[in-house]
C-alpha cells in the first residue's frame, strides 16, 4: 500500500475519532499503533504498543512534568493563589476595572509558581471570578478575562508547555524559561491596556471596587513571602547552577508542601486532594505524550514527517511566509486539539523545517507557545472556556467566547510584535549564556 496514502488514512482515523469524542491521546495512540502495523506488520504494531508506554512514563525528563503541577496544586490548596488576588485588589481595586486588573496580575503571579494553563485558569476562575461577580463586573467579560489570563500560565517559567518543547527539540530548557519571562509580562501588560479600553468604554461592565487604606495594603504585600520565596528559589536555584531543572521541580514541590504545612494551610484532606489533582493531570498529560509518540513511530515510517520538511522548506514565499503559514495552521488546528496535542503532533515536522530556514529555536519555541496559547480560548474547543464553564456553570459558552475575544485581539498584536522583534525573546537567554 502507498505510505502517503496510509499516512492520510492515519490522519483521517484520528480526526474521525477525535469528532466522535475520543480523548486525543487515545485517539492518535490507536491510528499510529493501526498505520504502523499495516506497513510493518501487525506483531510490530503490538511491539510499539508495548514499549512505547513504558519508555514514557519512566523518561526522567519527564519527571519535571508531575513535579511542576503537583507544585501548582499544593499552591493551589494553601491559599497562594488567593493571597495574589488579595494583593492585587487591595493595590488596584479602586480603579475603575481593578478587580479585573487584580485577577490579570493574580494570573500572572501564580504562574509563576504553577506550569499549567489550565490550573491557573480553574484556581482563579474559583478566586477572583465571585469577588468580580459581587462587585458588579459583566459575568462574561470577567470569565473571558480569567480564561485569557490562564493562558499566561504557560508563557511565564515554569512552563510544561516549554519543558515539551525543550526535551523534544533537545533545546536547553533553562534558556527557554528566560526566553518566556519579557513576552509573558508584555501579556499581562497588554491585558491591563484592554481592560483600562473596557473600563472606559463600558464603565457599567467594571465599576470601581472599595478603596484600601495604606496599611491593608502594605498588609497584602506582606502574605505573598511565601510566592516570592518558592519563585526566587526554584528559578534562582536553576539558573544559579544548584540544581537541574528536574530537580528544581521536585525542590519547588517539597518547598511548597512544607511552606503549606508550617503556616497550616496544607493538612491532611488537602494534601490527599492535591496528589489526586496531579495525578490526574499528569496521568492525562502522559495519555497525550504516549498517544502522540505512537502516532509519530507511525509518521516516520511513511517518511510523512521528511516529505512535510522539504515541502515547508522549498516553498517560493520566504522563511517568513512559511512561518506565517505554520501559524495559520496553529491557529486551525487549535479549533479542534488542545496545545500538548498540537505541540507533540507539529513540532517533529515544523521545528527541523524552522531550522533549516535559519530560524532561532529559543525564539521558535515562544512563537510556537503563543500561537497554542490561541486554541486554549478560541472556539470551538477553548479548554480554558470549558473548565471556567464548569465552575460557573451559569455564565454560557458563547458569553465566555465573547469576553475573550478583546484579549485574543491584543495576543495576536503581542504575536506579531514578537515575531517582527526576535530581540524581545533572546535578550534575557542571552545574558545566561
Amino acid at each position: 500500500m502507498d505510505r502517503d496514502l496510509v499516512a492520510l488514512l492515519g490522519f483521517v482515523g484520528m480526526f474521525a475519532l477525535m469528532a466522535v469524542r475520543v480523548p486525543i491521546g487515545i485517539a492518535m495512540g490507536i491510528a499510529g499503533v493501526c498505520g504502523f502495523g499495516a506497513l510493518s506488520g501487525w506483531k510490530a504494531g503490538l511491539n510499539l504498543l508495548g514499549n512505547v508506554p513504558l519508555s514514557v512514563v519512566t523518561d526522567y525528563n519527564l519527571s519535571v512534568i508531575p513535579m511542576f503541577i503537583l507544585m501548582g496544586a499544593f499552591a493551589s490548596r494553601g491559599g497562594m493563589s488567593r493571597e495574589l488576588f488579595t494583593a492585587g485588589r487591595a493595590w488596584l481595586g479602586h480603579l475603575r476595572g481593578g478587580l479585573a486588573m487584580a485577577s490579570v496580575a493574580a494570573c500572572g503571579g501564580f504562574a509563576a509558581i504553577n506550569g499549567s494553563s489550565v490550573a491557573t485558569a480553574a484556581t482563579m476562575a474559583q478566586v477572583a471570578l465571585p469577588e468580580m461577580r459581587r462587585a458588579g463586573y459583566h459575568p462574561g467579560l470577567s470569565a473571558g478575562l480569567i480564561a485569557a489570563g490562564g493562558t499566561l500560565g504557560i508563557m511565564i517559567p515554569p512552563s510544561v508547555i516549554f519543558v515539551l518543547y525543550g526535551i523534544m527539540t533537545e533545546t536547553d530548557i533553562k534558556k527557554l524559561f528566560a526566553a518566556g519571562v519579557i513576552p509573558g509580562l508584555m501579556g499581562v501588560a497588554f491585558y491591563f491596556v484592554v481592560v483600562q479600553l473596557i473600563s472606559r468604554l463600558r464603565p457599567q461592565a467594571m465599576p470601581r471596587g472599595e478603596a484600601h487604606t495604606w496599611p491593608q495594603r502594605w498588609a497584602s504585600i506582606r502574605g505573598l513571602w511565601a510566592v516570592i520565596v518558592l519563585f526566587l528559589f526554584v528559578l534562582g536555584g536553576i539558573y544559579g547552577g544548584l540544581f537541574t531543572v528536574e530537580e528544581g521541580a521536585a525542590t519547588g514541590a517539597t518547598g511548597t508542601l512544607l511552606i503549606g504545612v508550617l503556616r497550616r494551610r496544607l493538612k491532611v484532606p488537602e494534601i490527599r486532594a492535591a496528589l489526586i489533582d496531579t495525578l490526574r493531570v499528569s496521568s492525562a498529560i502522559m495519555t497525550i505524550v504516549i498517544g502522540a509518540f505512537l502516532f509519530g513511530y507511525f509518521l516516520t515510517i511513511t517518511q510523512f514527517t521528511q516529505k512535510a520538511v522539504e515541502f515547508l522548506v522549498h516553498l517560493p514565499i520566504g522563511a517568513y511566509g512559511v512561518l506565517a503559514l505554520v501559524l495559520v495552521g496553529y491557529f486551525i488546528l487549535g479549533a479542534v486539539m488542545d496545545e500538548l496535542a498540537m505541540i507533540l503532533l507539529t513540532v517533529p515536522v515544523v521545528f527541523p523545517a524552522m531550522m533549516q530556514l535559519g530560524f532561532d529555536p529559543i525564539w521558535f519555541g515562544v512563537i510556537v507557545v503563543m500561537a497554542v496559547t490561541f486554541g486554549m480560548i478560541c472556539p470551538p474547543v477553548g479548554i480554558n472556556v470549558f473548565v471556567i464553564n464548569s465552575i460557573a456553570r451559569d455564565i454560557t459558552l458563547g458569553r465566555i467566547y465573547r469576553g475573550t475575544m478583546p484579549f485574543i485581539a491584543v495576543d495576536v498584536v503581542r504575536l506579531l510584535i514578537l515575531c517582527a522583534f526576535p530581540a524581545i525573546s533572546l535578550w534575557l537567554p542571552g545574558l545566561i549564556g
